[in-house]
């Protein structure tokens, strides 16, 4: 066996293996509530977040149904407070433009905020049945929060990079408006008047200093 051989082999079983580790931290994230899940959460997230994440939202029965995407404004150290701007809507017109080799920026938002709304399948059904919205709010678990707080932290310093350039000088902190565009339902797609439903939340402002 010549040492190119040897060393071809070696190259193929750590890809191999690689790939492996990778499939299986993937299937454990799209799996149900778990203690494996639970106690490896953090380590499980490093991994897939935020350029690999994986969901379902393409497919039945749940395929994507809503335009999401953010507004941010800025407080200058002056204590002026701008406008919101539209912070994303750049990067989905280069998508849109360029079909062959384009821009993924804006995939970070969306992936982002979708991180932020996804819980356990388990929880999510029990908090939204009629019986329990009648009783105290399930709270959420630790690894929810912690996904909610890395996203909401994220969204914010991405907003703080888009908008460097509206206040002379540095920026003394950002608040992020996550908007959801839900798209007129399936049966109405022959109706032109038809419109969907439009919701917003402003998240907690976010010192400059606290995203560095």
């Amino acid at each position: 066996m010549t040492e190119h051989t040897v060393v071809r082999r070696a190259a193929l079983l750590v890809g191999a293996a690689l790939l492996g580790a990778y499939f299986m931290v993937s299937s454990l994230t799209q799996m149900p509530l778990n203690p494996v899940k639970l106690r490896h959460y953090d380590e499980i997230n490093s991994v897939t977040q935020p350029y690999l994440a994986q969901n379902w939202m393409l497919f039945a029965p749940n395929p994507v149904s809503d335009d999401r995407g953010i507004l941010a404004r800025a407080r200058c150290n002056d204590g002026r407070v701008t406008d919101f701007y539209d912070v994303t809507r750049r990067y989905v017109k280069q998508e849109q433009g360029d079909r062959f080799f384009p821009s993924r920026m804006n995939r970070l938002v969306s992936g982002t905020i979708t991180q932020m709304d996804v819980s356990d399948p388990i929880l999510e059904r029990l908090r939204n049945t009629e019986k329990e919205k009648k009783k105290p709010q399930i709270p959420l678990l630790p690894h929810e929060k912690t996904s909610q707080e890395q996203g909401e932290k994220f969204l914010a310093r991405y907003s703080m990079r888009q908008l460097s350039g509206v206040c002379r000088g540095d920026l003394a902190g950002v608040q992020v408006r996550v908007y959801v565009n839900e798209l007129p339902s399936w049966s109405q797609r022959k109706d032109a008047s038809a419109a969907g439903k439009h919701n917003f939340q402003n998240l907690a402002w976010r010192a400059a200093g606290d995203l560095k």
